[in-house]
Order: structure tokens, then sequence, then C-alpha cells
């Protein structure tokens, strides 16, 4: 019986290299299935000895790409430089020899061959290599065979160039997919690192620690770290970054909340129903990191085709070569240039990665701007999209509360002092909406009361300020509004209303 694993496969951004070492995972006899996610670099598969199988991929790993390191655990990655000091080392010796070219070329000649040692001795290491293990057909065999075609014939300078562009295209790759991953996993940082359990004192573990009914504590401004039920306080929580909604939902006892979502006002005291693994913000992110390994119909194209065009290319590069002196007017040293010019120009990597690249650039320009995509196969399906229904607010609105309309001046005066006590986003835009000065000396007696809003005196006037619950405790009939309205009640009598509203995007 075999069982899913996973590893990390850190420094991997090469498209056409990660199918390789795909391949070559699936080839393992005791593998059922095998996929490799170049954004989050990680390699799941399936098998029947977990050991075994990790052993052989250090080994296909560090055949194909032997800077790429196979890990078990999250390790914290630092950043690499050394493709860009090789490339400013080495452009800086092309341009050097460029400039001297037309002085001294015997000079200029030796220093472009010094640039095209610093830039392409990895790349020719790699293709001695894998010719040795029977890996012929690659990127680096390509770019090997043709710039070495090209120092035969003396044109050590186009030899130099074609490894500066190859060597900084790579870069931009490697960096695009970096850049493309970073905000992926920005966006994916949901999921909460630790939990205030309530364990005859309140302590603070972590939240896979945490068994189902312990009562966790939740502060102001804190992420909620696993799902429960409210069995103390009440609370706005923001939702948005699980449900898009930008809007805070109000939370009491009894009520349901989920992990992710971040308390914005009130402390509240949680019973765990769901432990860490089954909890929705883990459930998400696997489901995410599970997502997106699986390939576009376009990818598993590209993949396919790559393995017979890198042939293709070589046998009709070999046949320019040697059948073009036969039937034109060239010599063999023209022949062997043009074979080379196929060469570089096919290199197989621009168009393996041109596919995926393209997705994970989508993928992370999405991130970027907040939206989360569960894979490449959802973006193939977006291109195809014709018409789109929004229903949401904070997609086609702004998510922000503003007052739209208000009974008169005094019930918008009193409701600003009252509320110029409270954190709550309703009040913030009532008192935002109140141009005046507002004296907080004549305010007294402040008392806030979860789900119904805030009392107070003003001049010793009893002022309640709130929802439609408010109402209901002082027993005044009035029909209630479909809007979001806050009732202002002096004295025990209504004396107005203020209306707010969510503003629509430019």
């Amino acid at each position: 019986m075999s069982y899913s694993y996973k590893v990390k496969l850190q420094g991997l951004d090469c498209a056409h290299c990660a199918s390789k070492i795909e391949d070559r995972i699936k080839a393992l006899p005791e593998v059922d299935d095998a996929s490799i996610d170049l954004m989050t670099q990680k390699c799941s598969f399936n098998s029947a000895d977990r050991n075994k199988t990790i052993d052989e991929i250090k080994k296909i790993v560090l055949e194909i790409e032997p800077d790429v390191l196979v890990v078990e655990e999250k390790i914290v990655e630092k950043e690499d430089n050394f493709a860009l000091r090789q490339i400013i080392i080495g452009g800086g010796l092309f341009l050097a020899a460029w400039i001297l070219k037309g002085l001294f070329p015997v000079a200029a000649d030796i220093i472009v061959l010094a640039a095209y040692l610093t830039l392409g001795y990895k790349v020719i290491i790699r293709a001695i290599k894998n010719i040795s293990k029977g890996q012929v057909f690659d990127e680096n065999f390509l770019m090997a065979l043709a710039t070495i075609a090209a120092i035969a014939l003396r044109e050590y300078f186009e030899a130099g160039a074609v490894m500066l562009f190859y060597q900084t295209g790579e870069l931009f790759q490697d960096r695009a997919v970096k850049s493309s991953r970073d905000n992926i996993v920005k966006l994916m940082d949901i999921r909460p690192d630790k939990a205030r359990v309530i364990r005859d004192e309140e302590i603070i573990i972590d939240p896979s620690k945490v068994n189902i009914g312990e009562v966790i504590v939740v502060y102001a401004g804190e992420k909620i770290p696993l799902d429960g039920e409210v069995v103390e306080g009440f609370s706005s929580l923001d939702t948005s970054s699980l449900t898009g909604e930008s809007l805070y939902r109000e939370v009491g006892v009894n009520d349901a909340v989920i992990s992710g979502c971040v308390n914005v006002s009130g402390k509240l005291k949680i019973k765990v129903t769901k432990d860490f693994n089954n909890s929705t913000v883990n459930k998400i992110l696997d489901l995410v990191e599970n997502t997106t390994g699986r390939k576009a119909k376009a990818e598993k194209f590209i993949t396919k085709f790559a393995k017979v065009y890198t042939p293709i290319v070589v046998i009709a590069a070999l046949i320019i070569a040697v059948s073009l002196p036969l039937f034109m007017d060239i010599s063999y040293a023209d022949s062997i240039k043009r074979a080379a010019i196929l060469l570089i120009i096919s290199c197989p990597c621009a168009l393996v990665i041109s596919i995926p690249l393209g997705f994970y650039a989508g993928i992370g320009g999405m991130s970027k701007k907040g939206i989360l995509v569960k894979g490449s196969t959802v973006v193939e399906s977006l291109s195809k999209v014709a018409k789109v229904v929004f229903d949401k607010t904070g997609t086609l609105t702004e998510g922000k509360f503003y007052v739209s309309e208000y009974t008169d001046d005094e019930t918008l005066k009193l409701a600003a002092y009252a509320e110029s006590f409270s954190n709550h986003p309703v009040a913030k835009s009532i008192v935002n909406a109140y141009h005046g000065n507002i004296d907080g000396s004549i305010v007294t007696d402040v008392t806030e009361k979860a789900g119904y809003g805030i009392s107070c005196k003003i001049n010793n006037d009893d002022i309640s300020v709130g929802s439609f619950r408010l109402l209901d405790e002082y027993n005044i009939k009035f029909e209630q509004d479909i809007n979001t309205v806050v009732y202002v009640v002096k004295n025990r009598e209504l004396v107005g209303k203020i209306v707010l509203k969510d503003k629509i995007k430019d």
C-alpha cells in the first residue's frame, strides 16, 4: 500500500528541469504517482517506501539540478545572488572586450573568451555530466554545442553574447517565479502560529496542541487560531482574508467562528470544535497547495512536446550543417554557423518555461491584488469566461461605511458625541460624518453593551445609540429598516436614525 508524502525542492526555478525530475521520480518502481509544483517548490508523491523514495529523489535532483536542496522540513531560504554577480562580472568583461575590439583585437578576443567562461562554465560542465549519464538532448547541450561551434569559427563575441543573453534570461525567469511565489506566500499567510488556551491559567502554545473542547482566548487585533463557538464576549470579525467580505461580521455568545479571521474589537473566549488539522484555514491552505500541482492542458502538452522537440532541432541543425553546401553556393563554415544559430534560437528552455511562467506570473499578479487562484487549471478556465457577475461587498464597493442620510443635525450630533468613545467601524463612520468639534467633557457614564450599542449622559440627558435591538429594550415600536441603520434614543424616546451605506468604487 502506498501513502502520500511531500518534500521541498529548495532552489528549483527551472520548469524544464522540474519536468525531467518529475518524470524520473514517476519511473521509480515504488512510486505510484508524482507531481512537482514549481510555485511552492514542493514534490508530492505516492510511495510504498518513503525513505527509499526520498533517497532516490535526492540522487535524481543531484544529477539534474545539483544546486537544488531536497528538504523534508521548512527551513529559512536565503537570497542567493550568485547568478547576478556572474552576469555583472561576465557582462563587464564582455563590455570591456567590445570597447577594446577595434584598438586591441587580440586582447579583446582573450577578454571575451574570459567573459564566455565566466558566464558559461556551469552550462558546459552540466552538458558534459549529462552526456556521461546518457542525457544528451537538453538546453545545456544545445547552448554548449552552439557556442563551441561559434568559437571554432572564431566568432568569439557571438559565443560570449549568447551566454550573456542566456544567463540574463535565466535570471529574469528565476526572479519572475520568485516574485509570483512570494506574492502567493504573502496572501496565504492567514494561518495563526499561536493560541492562548486556558489551562488553570492562560498559556500560549502551538495551535496544533490545542484539544477539542478546550477554551481559547482571542484579544482584539489577533487572528482566531482554531474553529469554535463563542462562550464569552462580543466582537466584530474581519473575515475578508477567507470570505472576501469586507464588512465586519458581528459575533456573540453561541455564534460559530472560523480560524483565520481577525478579531477587530472585543475580547472573545472560544470553545474549540475542530482540531488544527481540520480547521477551516488549514483546509484552505492544503487545498491551495494541492491544486497548484495540477497542471493545465497547455502545460502538459508543452512538457510532452519538449521531449521530442530537442532531438528534432539537433537533427535539423546537423542536416543544415552537412547538406547546405551540397545544394547552395556557401562554405561549410557558413553552414555550420547557420546550424549554430538554429541551435541557439531553438533552445527548449525558453519554450518550456514560457507557458508555466505565464501561469505563474498570472497567479502571482492576482495574488498581489488579493486574489487567491487555486492553480493553473483555474487560470485556463478563466481565459474562456465570457461574462462575470459580481455580487460581493468590497468587490464593486469599498467595503467601508459612510453616513448617507440622517434625521436632523441634532441626531447626528448626539450620535457622534456618544460614538466618539467607541472603536467600532460604524462608530468611526458617524464621528467622521460629524464635522463639528466634540467636547468630551460633557459626556459621562459611558457604557457599551455588545450587540446593542452605546449609552451615556450628555448634559444630564440619557442618550443611547445603537442597533434595532436597542428599540426593543426601550419598548419602542418602529418598523425595521432594510439598510444598516443606527438609532438615537434620548430619555427613552426615539429622536432619529442614521442610515449607513457602502460606497461604490470609482
